[in-house]
């Protein structure tokens, strides 16, 4: 009887603690032409925070969301800029700068925890992108696929990662 009641309340415990987080994980699936796109991450809040240059440092590489670091896979080869990648899975992180295009990475260490485990020299992409600043704001961090690539967007900033 002992053992039933602990093995419940270590499984509320779990529950209470999977469900409670301020940035749980969320995916964003989709296809550009016959490639499928599948983006891991987690979904932090603004929370009346100022997000970008304090929260998310200028000129450091962020990881792209809250927790583990977000991965996005392609099931095809893909053109990203000028630079051919091949299918898999890769790290994604970003480098906001203020008043300057911001960088997107692509890096081949998929399972590190935010950008503690980022490595340069495991990069595959480094692509400047401009930031596209809006009145709206996006409380939660949201990744999205359409016909023109992968669109990030959270407080009043999207970036458009070109996709073909």
């Amino acid at each position: 009887m002992m053992n039933k009641l602990k093995i419940t309340i270590l499984f509320a415990l779990i529950t209470t603690l999977t469900f409670a987080q301020k940035s749980p994980r969320k995916q964003a699936n989709g296809n550009i032409g016959d490639v499928v796109i599948a983006i891991d991450y987690g979904a932090p809040s603004v929370r009346d925070r100022t997000i970008w240059g304090e929260l998310v440092k200028y000129d450091k590489v962020w990881r792209a969301g809250a927790n583990e670091n977000t991965t996005i896979s392609f099931d095809k080869n893909v053109k990203i800029g000028a630079k051919t990648i091949p299918a898999g899975k890769y790290g994604f992180f970003i480098i906001p700068k203020k008043n300057e295009d911001w960088v997107i990475i692509l890096n081949k260490k998929n399972d590190a925890w935010g950008a503690n485990g980022y490595n340069k020299e495991k990069d595959i992409l480094r692509l400047n992108i401009s930031p596209k600043y809006e009145d709206n704001s996006t409380e939660i961090l949201n990744y999205s696929i359409d016909n023109r690539g992968i669109v990030v967007s959270w407080a009043k900033v999207k970036i458009v990662i070109p996709i073909e």
